[in-house]
């Protein structure tokens, strides 16, 4: 590794030591919902000034960090324990990437200093009949002059109780095949005839909604591009979980998950048990496997068309079968725990409840079925499967 680099990553630990705080685990269980909006809010800030909140976006909006530097940043922040940006990654990620691919400049620059200054973004993709085949959405979006109307219903909205504004597919050709009758819209959570609830889950948590949409009047400059033409927008929408973020979420795994593991077996008299040993080896060797794709996905070594499925679906079933290992020598006392630091990743050490949250990472995204029909087909060459016109 070249000195430059080096000096960064010295420079990353410096402010990592000075900076993540000590005690946010143990201050952020528990905690109601606005005091979990305001440490991410504050977090996300001394990130921003930093230099680190936006490495992956364009230097003109704030980022144009080199992907090598990126890789560093990522990885000494989950070395040090650094809070998830979880409440601005909808933001971050996915309502940037589209604007960036698909937005006009008004609404670039718009969105994109707000979502620096803190604006909370949700996705209203998937539907109750709409989740593993999202095309199949119902929500519609209807054209009366300058304006579209908008009825339906989105489930799964993560974050939708905080949220200021609104990634949403609506179909706008009944009539059209599936994929070609949909449009992508920006839409204000303030506008009057949305209805969000939030959903209750295994966990206790409640950081999925539902959201409600009753004659809800978008304009049409918050059309993200072409009508009809929201699908194709969508499929850039969804690659950005993919890449940095994958690498992110694989470098909390490697450390968080994995240490907190082996610290697990040590404290439960297991550290020289050879079978313990031997998944405590596998895991290893997977995590190590895993942030080798994602490093090559994101340094552009990887460009097959089913590579970022490979490493989603990876990761996925790599922290299921981690938590699920966690919550077995965990034993009983690993099943009384009822809160998890709400800043945290899937990484808690909360082992059955973060057993629990894994199973959401094999659908979001696109469910493991999907992905592997995406690797079979796209990477294989195998013949595809059947599907109809609407």
């Amino acid at each position: 590794m070249n000195a430059e680099l080096e000096d960064f990553r010295a420079g990353v630990r410096d402010w990592c030591r000075e900076h993540v705080p000590s005690d946010w685990r143990r201050a952020q269980t528990g905690v109601s919902g606005e005091e979990f909006v305001r440490f991410q809010q504050e977090w996300f800030q001394l990130l921003r000034t930093a230099g680190f909140a936006v490495p992956h976006w364009p230097r003109e909006w704030g980022g144009g960090m080199p992907v090598a530097e990126q890789i560093v940043l990522y990885s000494e922040l989950a070395a040090h324990d650094a809070p998830r940006l979880v409440l601005a990654f909808v933001a971050i990620h996915h309502a940037a990437s589209t604007l960036l691919a698909a937005g006009t400049e008004e609404q670039r620059r718009r969105h994109l200093p707000a979502i620096l200054d803190g604006e909370i973004w949700v996705q209203g993709f998937s539907e109750p009949e709409a989740g593993s085949d999202l095309a199949a959405l119902k929500t519609s979006a209807r054209r009366e002059g300058d304006t579209y109307v908008v009825n339906g219903q989105k489930v799964w909205a993560s974050g939708a109780a905080y949220a200021d504004w609104c990634l949403l597919l609506a179909r706008t050709d009944p009539d059209a095949p599936k994929r070609h009758g949909i449009s992508y819209f920006l839409m204000d959570m303030r506008t009057p005839g949305i209805d969000v609830r939030p959903i209750r889950q295994a966990t206790g948590e409640s950081h999925f909604c539902e959201i409600f949409l009753a004659d809800v009047a978008i304009p049409a400059t918050r059309l993200i591009g072409p009508e009809n033409a929201g699908w194709q927008v969508a499929q850039s929408t969804l690659g950005a979980e993919r890449g940095m973020t994958m690498l992110e979420l694989a470098e909390r795994l490697g450390n968080a998950g994995f240490r907190w593991l082996v610290r697990l077996c040590a404290r439960a008299g297991l550290a020289g048990d050879s079978l313990v040993c031997d998944r405590l080896a596998m895991f290893d060797t997977e995590i190590t496997a895993l942030r080798g794709l994602c490093r090559e996905l994101v340094e552009g070594r990887a460009n097959g068309p089913a590579n970022a499925s490979i490493v989603k679906l990876v990761y996925s079933e790599l922290l299921q079968r981690i938590m699920d290992f966690g919550a077995e020598i965990g034993g009983p006392p690993a099943h009384t725990v009822l809160a998890k630091p709400v800043s945290s990743g899937w990484e808690s050490g909360a082992w059955m409840l973060d057993f629990l949250g894994s199973w959401e990472w094999t659908i979001p995204g696109g469910t493991s079925e999907i992905q592997r029909t995406i690797i079979g087909e796209r990477g294989l060459g195998l013949p595809r499967e059947p599907v109809s016109a609407r």
